[in-house]
């Protein structure tokens, strides 16, 4: 799970849960909130340090192979570029990414960072996706836990 809290002057919040198949592939799914209309880098970032209230002690991208930045469907990417997610005109954005070979032990500790704008998929190091507004560790969530 990710509780996603908000960087100094923001408002965005969000609830995120990871689940593995058997095959190595990870679905992340659940929703941000209070996001201004539109599109939104979401990616998984180095660090589950949130010393820093602006979301920069999160690091950069999660990237244990070395690799450009690029889209999720790219063979060579960051393993923690997840791409965009759309807000709503309410602000909402419903969350629902699958990643091929992502195993979810390897992203627990780490973050999740939503960035004000929309990631190009191409620029160098991380998509100019613009500052980071919502933030939260990824960690291993209690099942029996009632989430109404």
């Amino acid at each position: 799970v990710c509780v996603l809290i908000p960087t100094m002057g923001n408002k965005v919040r969000g609830r995120n849960l990871f689940s593995e198949s058997k095959d190595g592939t990870t679905r992340i799914r659940g929703r941000v909130n209070n996001l201004t209309p539109g599109l939104h880098g979401f990616h998984i970032h180095q660090y589950g340090d949130l010393t820093d209230r602006t979301g920069k002690s999160a690091g950069g991208h999660f990237n244990p192979e070395g690799h450009d930045h690029a889209g999720p469907d790219s063979e060579k990417r960051h393993a923690g570029d997840l791409g965009n997610i759309e807000a709503n005109d309410d602000g909402v954005a419903r969350v629902d990414v699958t990643v091929k070979g992502l195993r979810v032990h390897f992203v627990l500790g780490r973050s999740i960072v939503v960035h004000a704008g929309k990631d190009d998929l191409k620029s160098q190091p991380s998509g100019d996706a613009g500052p980071r507004v919502a933030v939260g560790v990824i960690g291993i969530r209690q099942p029996a836990v009632d989430n109404k």
